[in-house]
């Protein structure tokens, strides 16, 4: 477990005059010790949704943006940064963070290293990098707040776009990753959801034996059926990207390559998104993604919580973050769904290139709130930890 060195200049950064009287939150971050999703070879891919850099990029503008309104509540937030290998060294973190007087812990963190967290402390966690759905339904945690979309969120947005468009007839082709399977049913139950009908399912594989060469074969992996569009998942990326246009027939790809569903695009020109995106860029030379967007707005979160509770102590910090109205420069106020600690958001889809729509889609209704027409709603909540919410 490494403890980077931010926390000293990022409250000093934040620092400004009557910071001696202010209130400190500490704010700590626990991310993972050699997280092969920022290793050189795959962040030059850039495969659509994937991080594009470490979280604390996206949390250092944000707090670093607001550091004016923080002073005038009399607030500021500390930030240290500590390197996890392990669940394990996740939870120890976490305690320590919670003895020396944090006020609030974010993961970016695979699913078991959340949970251990979210287990260890009674402070809030704000999950800004893991979008499995299993952490906002069964194994979801009353202290634990996700502002990455769940995996269910992005592919109920795929199925809208697809009914809208009347592009009905779905052929779902299924990587071979553990962390596949899960997506492949978040989809399925998309596919069902919004009366599309899945024609099959087949199963790819990238391997470096002659033999399998034919499991990736996109033409074979097509052929011999009749639908309007394929839906890839490909946590990995690699062969999701090279699917478009290399299908038996002439038709769409969406999921993991062609068209995705994502929290955030650099060339989302709408709402005040080209401010944001360059602020970001200024500061860390790339461009922004859906994990910057997802830690970003979690320090626009914590410094909407200051200003509601400048003085905490815990409970109202509580209190401000489950009552939060945040605005996240997608057009409409966002804020977190009691029975699963779910951020609600509209999602954009994109090419990679740009932003051609967005989601929910035009047309789609809900009798509370549309944008919960994204992910489980409040009728088929699967979390008992937030039963009484």
């Amino acid at each position: 477990m490494r403890r980077a060195a931010t926390g000293i200049a990022l409250l000093l950064a934040l620092a400004g005059a009557g910071a001696a009287s202010a209130t400190t939150f500490k704010l700590v971050l626990i991310a993972r010790d050699g997280d092969p999703r920022l290793e050189r070879s795959q962040l030059e891919r850039a495969y659509l949704g994937h991080p594009g850099g470490p979280a604390v990029d996206g949390l250092a503008v944000a707090l670093n943006e607001s550091r004016l309104q923080l002073e005038a509540a009399g607030a500021q937030w500390a930030l240290t940064t500590i390197q996890a290998a392990s669940a394990d060294a996740a939870r120890a973190a976490a305690q320590q963070a919670e003895k020396a007087g944090a006020a609030v812990v974010l993961t970016d963190l695979p699913p078991s290293a959340t949970l251990a967290v979210a287990d260890a402390v009674k402070l809030p966690v704000l999950n800004v990098a893991e979008a499995a759905d299993a952490l906002r339904q069964a194994d979801c945690r009353r202290n634990l707040w996700h502002l990455l979309p769940s995996e269910r969120m992005r592919a109920d947005a795929l199925a809208q776009t697809l009914a809208a468009q009347r592009w009905t007839q779905v052929l779902l082709l299924a990587g071979p990753s553990a962390d596949d399977a899960p997506r492949v049913s978040a989809a399925a139950a998309a596919i069902k959801r919004y009366g599309l009908k899945l024609v099959d399912t087949r199963a790819f594989k990238l391997s470096a034996d002659p033999r399998e060469r034919d499991l990736a074969n996109p033409l074979l992996l097509t052929g011999r059926a009749s639908y309007d569009v394929v839906w890839v998942v490909d946590s990995a990326g690699e062969f999701a990207r090279a699917l478009p246009y290399r299908t038996a027939l002439p038709r769409p790809v969406v999921g993991d390559g062609g068209l995705a569903a994502l929290a955030w695009h650099a060339q989302f020109e709408r709402f005040g998104a080209p401010q944001v995106s360059r602020r970001f860029a200024k500061a860390h030379q790339r461009p922004m993604t859906a994990h910057d967007w997802a830690s970003w707005l979690a320090g626009r979160a914590l410094v909407a919580a200051a200003v509601a509770a400048p003085n905490g102590p815990l409970p109202a910090l509580h209190k401000a973050l489950a009552e939060a109205d945040l605005d996240g420069s997608k057009g409409v106020n966002l804020s977190f769904r009691p029975w699963d600690g779910q951020l609600r958001q509209p999602l954009l889809l994109s090419d990679g290139q740009g932003v051609v729509g967005m989601a929910p889609a035009d047309g789609v209704l809900h009798p509370k709130n549309v944008l919960d027409t994204l992910g489980a709603d409040a009728a088929e909540k699967l979390c008992k930890a937030r039963a009484g919410a």
